[in-house]
């Protein structure tokens, strides 16, 4: 007995029996077999919950049965690592037996003649020295509709006294339509009584129960039988103990984070199943998320004002300055330019006023935050008393250690 059984709504997720043998030793069926079902996955889809979004896995891996630590996300997940608990029990039971077991020869005539007794013989062409099984019913009809089918029925051939005489056929046509196309009065199916009550689903609170028939014959015509073979049904069992749960779906992937550098937050939801009154579960979960830092761009002062004119006649120059008040991080806008001049020009000059070569600047009156530097030119010889204003020591000023400190 194989089967297979979708774990919805995953597209992969299953369970199932490969090849169970319920034949006994003794060419018999087993009474009974209980089987604990563990989840397999397919392979076919990367999703890790069962609300994932169909992600088809490329190249597709191997059929293998899931564990416990596959996810964290996982419904099956367990943090300790122990085994994947089954989720489902599969119960095999006969109910019925009919026909005989084996192709057994008896062992003496008297053994075959009881057979032949019991049996319910039909008037054929079968020689008296083959003895078969009572034909089985008629199977179902091969054709649906209303054209041409055929249905079968079989035997089992159990002895042959004789090996000069040939045994006919053990198997039967007949020619059949489907249901209602057949003028004659259709019987009906022929069923088995039905199988007790299973237990409970639930040792306390509401469950459900069910129980199952067969069909023992289907109708002549070759119809399908159209009438239910299992029934459900609900059953409590301790009414002081029977509560609605609350159900909650499996949380959603993370969110993107809410910002694209720099520190941010994503959150993720699961959605109510039940009755909202049952529930004080949270349904929504927040938590920080950490991108690459943002970048910070250089920030400048304000322009100072015009220095005057590093000279008193002729061509000159003035200047202005402004401070670095953040540096730039992290790939930010670098810093431009912190010191401008411009040209300035006076009267010219007399020749008749001699200067002395520039000094060297002083130290920058401070280390960091902007300080100035000075320098100056010293009257060597006036020429004439008349130039005593024109003819002055000069004076030059700039900035210096503009970074921050």
């Amino acid at each position: 007995m194989s089967f297979l059984t979708m774990l919805g709504p995953s597209p992969d997720w299953n369970v199932g029996l490969s090849g169970e043998d319920l034949c006994t030793k003794e060419c018999g069926w087993v009474q009974r077999l209980v089987t604990d079902l563990i989840p397999w996955d397919a392979g076919t889809d990367s999703g890790v919950t069962y609300e994932s979004p169909n992600k088809p896995t490329v190249p597709q891996e191997k059929i293998r049965p899931l564990t416990s630590l596959d996810h964290p996300q996982s419904p099956f997940y367990d943090p300790e690592g122990g085994a994947i608990t089954p989720v489902a029990k599969v119960v095999v039971e006969r109910i019925a037996r009919k026909g005989e077991q084996c192709n057994v020869v008896p062992d003496t005539i008297d053994d075959i003649v009881a057979d032949i007794g019991q049996e319910e013989k039909e008037e054929d062409d079968t020689p008296e020295t083959c003895i078969y099984s009572g034909w089985s019913p008629w199977s179902a009809c091969s054709s649906a509709t209303c054209e041409k089918g055929r249905r079968m029925r079989q035997r089992m051939l159990k002895a042959q006294l004789d090996l000069s005489v040939p045994c006919p056929h053990t198997q039967d046509f007949q020619p059949c339509m489907g249901p209602g196309c057949s003028m004659e009065e259709p019987s009906t199916c022929m069923m088995s009584e039905w199988i007790s009550w299973s237990a409970c689903s639930v040792s306390c609170g509401m469950g459900m129960r069910s129980r199952e028939r067969y069909v023992k014959q289907y109708p002549e015509d070759g119809s399908l039988c159209q009438l239910h073979t299992e029934e459900t049904d609900k059953c409590v069992v301790n009414d002081e103990c029977y509560t609605i749960p609350c159900m909650l779906s499996p949380w959603s992937e993370w969110s993107e984070c809410s910002v694209t550098c720099g520190r941010g937050v994503r959150t993720r939801q699961r959605m109510l199943k039940s009755d909202p009154a049952e529930c004080t579960e949270e349904l929504e979960q927040t938590e920080k998320c950490m991108l690459p830092e943002c970048p910070v761009d250089c920030m400048m002062s304000e322009w100072s004002e015009w220095s005057e004119c590093n000279k008193s006649c002729g061509k000159g120059h003035t200047i202005r300055t402004r401070m670095i008040k953040l540096e730039p991080q992290f790939g930010g806008r670098p810093c431009p330019e912190s010191i401008q001049r411009k040209k300035c020009k006076l009267r010219k000059c007399k020749k008749s006023c001699k200067r002395k070569p520039w000094t060297s600047w002083t130290d920058c009156t401070k280390p960091c935050g902007g300080g100035i530097q000075e320098r100056s030119m010293m009257v060597k010889k006036r020429a004439k008393a008349s130039l005593m204003e024109s003819c002055k020591n000069l004076k030059e000023i700039r900035a210096c250690n503009v970074h921050p400190c």
